[in-house]
């Protein structure tokens, strides 16, 4: 073959690669992964600071990182929201797109509410938040699984990758203007450290809830996907509606079994003393209870005709039988533990990053254009970096050098510590911690994919990205109370060693997978 006919099918490509990029469906995902990325920031980082500028104690302000757990269970519902549609705005827009809004609009409440309550004001107005952030927790990850179901379906498959790119880059963007953009916003409206400013904080919040009409608008004007192919099995509305009574009056069994023995635990906890390990212990101890409530109600009420046996079969039991059956018992647990584990040293670290800029002597402007602008670019390129990567030495080298980066650069935030306000090494620290998230996320993300069967993708990636945050987030929430016991430099020094047994996992599943990957011979 001549070099011209080589050429040929290349320019092709290349043609048809920027002719995709014009697809107006393209630009509809840059504004819809913008309008996903906005609210997690909120319950994160930004929240933190706002919590901290208040006065509001450290340790309660990194249990507000809890608010965020919903998208750590939205594989429970996922199901729900794929199968029942909306009263009214199903029949006026669509199925995803009437979801999609209901979600948004969800979202747009709950931020209101948030700078409607002053932290600053006591216990009450510090609940009032923290069902607010549940409340956009659970409604981002609403939106989360709606958008996803609505990238996949409105392209081919040789669309999807064009979409995913131009998702990611919009959530991105939205993740910045919630982080960067709220910080600079209450500096600019008068908050500081030393000065808090609670009108400061509601005009920003309020300027976040402005800024998601953008995805309520994107909602209205695109289409909604043609041909959705539902294996519904004759089943009608009332069917899914006793399906979602038994969803809720579980979750409410969750709730309830949490609240009740709260007090008790409080009581073992202050007869233990102030050890952020036996607290730990203790709280995932509560939290297991109080999820084992809310699986033996379900069952309950399935087990007694509440729900169709086999609506309930489909909608929660054969995704997960049908992973054990391909890998078997023994590789899908280490699997899961991995899927659990991998991400455990930068979630952990990150609940209380920003916390602890701000207490060794930077301002909201530096970590805002530190963190939350640079720090995304060089996620970004890590990210491309780690995919280019993955792609060239095979996923699994990827995903370990990934797990030692992780862990490994977290050492930095030791040295920082030390240093103290010192923006080159802020900048070091940032760099090497976003380069090491990057490329670790992209393989990882590449990793799940390959674990993904093709006939339960939504159900099982969503079980997945649910149960990789899980464990993180609730050991996450005493990040600041094992800060207050040990200090910072030995919670950088655990965030690290936690991320050692990850490795040993990466390795195990590389056998167990039987992944035999070389690097390709050079061109």
């Amino acid at each position: 073959m001549s070099p011209h006919q080589k050429g040929a099918p290349q320019a092709g490509r290349l043609a048809a690669t920027f002719s995709a990029l014009r697809d107006k469906r393209v630009l509809a995902m840059l504004f819809l992964g913008f309008s996903a990325g906005m609210p997690i920031l909120l319950i994160f980082s930004s929240l933190s600071l706002w919590l901290r500028e208040a006065g509001v104690e450290r340790g309660a302000v990194t249990f507000f990182s809890w608010a965020a757990l919903g998208y750590s269970f939205k594989f429970i519902w996922a199901p729900l929201i794929d199968r029942i549609p909306v009263p009214v705005l199903t029949r006026l827009l669509g199925r995803r797109r009437g979801w999609m809004l209901v979600a948004q609009l969800a979202v747009i409440c709950a931020i209101v509410l948030m700078a409607l309550s002053d932290p600053s004001q006591g216990r009450d107005a510090l609940v009032t938040m923290a069902l607010a952030a549940v409340m956009l927790g659970f409604s981002s990850a609403t939106q989360d699984i709606v958008i996803d179901a609505y990238r996949i379906e409105i392209a081919e498959t040789r669309m999807q990758g064009v979409l995913s790119a131009a998702y990611i880059a919009g959530y991105r963007v939205g993740m910045v203007v919630a982080g960067a953009g709220a910080l600079y916003l209450a500096a600019r409206f008068g908050s500081t450290a030393e000065g808090y400013s609670y009108i400061a904080w509601q005009l920003t919040y309020l300027v976040m809830a402005g800024v998601m009409l953008i995805g309520v608008a994107t909602t209205l004007v695109v289409s909604e996907p043609v041909g959705q192919a539902r294996a519904d099995n004759g089943c009608g509305a009332f069917d899914y509606l006793r399906l979602v009574l038994v969803f809720l009056v579980s979750a409410a069994a969750f709730v309830a079994a949490f609240f009740v023995a709260a007090a008790s635990f409080t009581a073992v906890k202050q007869m233990l003393g102030d050890d952020a390990l036996l607290n730990f212990l203790l709280e995932t101890l509560h939290f297991g209870l109080a999820v084992a409530s809310a699986l033996a109600v379900g069952w309950l009420l399935v087990r007694f005709g509440a729900v169709d046996r086999s609506i309930a079969r489909a909608t929660w039991v054969e995704p997960a039988l049908d992973f054990f059956s391909r890998y078997g018992l023994r590789t899908a647990l280490l699997l899961l533990a991995l899927v659990g584990l991998y991400r455990i040293s930068d979630i952990v670290l990150g609940v209380i990053a920003n916390v602890f800029y701000q207490d060794i002597g930077f301002t909201k402007p530096e970590i805002a254009t530190a963190v939350k602008t640079f720090g995304v670019v060089v996620s970004i390129a890590g990210g491309f970096i780690g995919g280019l990567m993955a792609t060239r030495f095979g996923v699994m080298r990827i995903l370990m050098l990934g797990a030692v980066l992780s862990a490994v650069t977290n050492l930095l935030f030791i040295g920082l510590a030390h240093i103290g306000h010192s923006l080159p090494m802020l900048y070091v620290t940032v760099s090497a911690d976003n380069l090491a998230g990057g490329l670790a996320s992209a393989a990882f993300v590449a990793f799940l994919s390959s674990l993904t069967n093709v006939s339960f993708t939504a159900v099982q990636y969503a079980l997945f990205s649910s149960l990789m945050t899980l464990l993180p987030k609730v050991l996450g929430g005493y990040s600041g109370s094992m800060v207050d016991g040990i200090g910072y430099p030995n919670f950088f020094l655990f965030t690290t060693l936690i991320g050692v047994p990850v490795l040993v996992l990466v390795w195990l599943a590389q056998r167990s997978l039987d992944v035999a990957e070389s690097p390709r011979p050079p061109d």
